[in-house]
């Protein structure tokens, strides 16, 4: 079995439109999601899952069923695997421990993240960040880059009592920029991050180099989609 989750963009679906040339008017603040849209964490969570399940059920469960709600809180994604507590509570203690242990060496960054995030930043545009991983551990992520600093706020799944798709969490990102959510971008590559930014009123942008499919990401409806981080600059034009 490979290290790597055969579910990102390359999907042979009909494309989305590409970041346009002209650019977005009225945009004031720049939301991102963390997995998938910041970092590099697919090889790092499949391989916790894999851990943890064969750890504590003493099986093997398919890599597309281990990822299939990556974008969720880890504690609600334990439950697609057990239905006892007991159970559900030492799949998420061993997955912890252990993804805590390889966080550093098997955690990345997509390339292009650190430039494109001082271009907006310089432009003068408000940036955040609302993820469905914890507080301490999104930070941790951000850390090993040197992005911590970079952003206004973090919202984690332990800050806010709802998490994607509801809207809350970003909507309550767009509250702690002083914004309007029609005023805010959200970025994310996970069809809850879409339905999240759709719901809050913000204008959405898949990011298809994420961990999933390009089909999953058109179901949601998202405004804009780019190949690549490098793309957002663009779409978000000059301030």
């Amino acid at each position: 079995m490979s290290d790597g989750f055969s579910g990102g963009a390359a999907s042979g679906a009909a494309p989305l439109s590409a970041c346009p040339g002209a650019a977005l008017a009225g945009v004031r603040g720049v939301l991102f999601d963390l997995d998938g849209t910041l970092l590099d964490t697919e090889r790092l969570i499949l391989v916790s899952f894999r851990h943890a399940v064969e750890t504590v059920l003493g099986k093997s469960i398919p890599d597309e069923r281990l990822m299939a709600k990556v974008g969720q809180p880890l504690t609600v994604q334990m439950w697609d695997f057990t239905d006892d507590q007991v159970v559900h509570d030492e799949l998420l203690g061993t997955y912890r421990t252990y993804n805590e242990r390889v966080h550093d060496d098997l955690v990345g960054i997509f390339p292009g993240v650190a430039d494109a995030l001082a271009e907006l930043r310089g432009r003068g545009l408000a940036l955040g960040v609302v993820t469905s991983k914890r507080h301490e551990a999104a930070l941790r992520g951000l850390s090993v880059f040197g992005l911590d600093a970079g952003f206004d706020f973090l919202i984690g799944s332990d800050d806010w009592p709802a998490y994607k798709p509801d809207p809350g969490p970003v909507v309550h990102g767009c509250d702690l920029l002083g914004l309007q959510p029609r005023e805010c971008v959200y970025v994310g590559d996970s069809p809850f991050d879409i339905q999240a930014g759709n719901g809050a009123g913000c204008t959405t942008v898949a990011a298809l180099w994420g961990m999933f499919p390009e089909a999953a990401l058109e179901a949601e409806s998202p405004d804009y989609a780019c190949r690549t981080i490098d793309e957002l600059p663009k779409l978000l034009g000059e301030a």
